[in-house]
């Protein structure tokens, strides 16, 4: 192992964890992707199950003894930056969750058609802005059978540290990619594009028109794209407009509505069964 003992807080190469937002990591290298960071072991070893490129590891000693995922095997001679947890909370402006993060380079965003291929139940997120529902969706997303995810321009970035913690790593596993290029800004759903490509569409929303995400109809489809709005606005209206279905969960007690994390684990839940 590549270990350094941290003695000097403003060396350069610890500027990755304290002195660049998440924004600045995404254009770190650009024109080429840039960087983002990966927060616990099973997530680091998730995402080095997926192929990324680890550039250092910044850790707490009570990590280094740890073999989950074998991570300290795998990353070869990457630099293991190491000091106490009071420091690293200091230096990085929060306490890590498990003791440990790790600098990786992005990858050039795969199309929608080739994450799409072969995918019968996709998730389309419109709007998703806070990362830890982005997160929570992966997460259930992985878990409930949906295989793949799109995301519109303005979503939160699935490989924010929060949004990757909170999805125990499933952003590596679940092959995902925004709609369009970021710098076209599209910020709704290409509901004509998902067509195209074969899918039925279903808009999770509150409509005078909904049916029950339970319907026959659904089920039945082999092609399914099933889209969740914005935290506090939902779809927008055209998205709702153009697709083929618009659902709902059914609910009791006067509510109306859940969390878009909750709601996309019930409908994926529902419409992913049997697929």
């Amino acid at each position: 192992m590549n270990r350094i003992d941290v003695t000097d807080f403003t060396t350069p190469d610890l500027q990755i964890y304290t002195c660049r937002s998440e924004i600045h990591l995404l254009h770190y290298y650009e024109p080429d992707p840039g960087l983002f960071i990966a927060e616990s072991l099973r997530v680091i070893g998730r995402a080095l199950d997926a192929g990324y490129e680890p550039v250092s590891m910044l850790v707490e000693p009570s990590v280094l003894g740890r073999t989950d995922g074998d991570v300290f095997d795998r990353i070869g001679d990457t630099p293991v930056y190491v000091a106490d947890a009071e420091k690293l909370a200091q230096l990085a402006g929060f306490r890590m969750t498990d003791g440990a993060m790790c600098a990786m380079r992005r990858r050039t965003l795969p199309t929608v058609e080739s994450v799409c291929a072969g995918a019968g139940r996709i998730a389309v997120l419109e709007g998703v802005t806070n990362p830890t529902n982005v997160g929570a969706v992966f997460r259930s997303a992985a878990a409930l059978g949906v295989t793949a995810v799109l995301l519109t321009g303005d979503c939160s970035d699935p490989l924010y540290r929060r949004a990757a913690r909170v999805s125990m790593g499933t952003v590596f596993q679940i092959p995902w990619t925004f709609m369009t290029d970021a710098k076209e800004h599209m910020y709704r759903a290409d509901v004509a594009k998902l067509k195209q490509l074969g899918y039925t569409t279903v808009a999770m929303a509150l409509t005078d028109r909904s049916v029950s995400i339970s319907d026959e109809r659904l089920q039945r489809k082999d092609r399914l794209a099933i889209l969740l709005g914005n935290e506090n606005f939902g779809l927008s209206e055209e998205t709702i407009r153009d697709c083929d279905f618009t659902a709902r969960i059914p609910m009791q007690n006067g509510v109306d509505s859940l969390n878009v994390a909750a709601a996309s684990a019930v409908a994926f839940w529902e419409l992913c069964k049997g697929n």
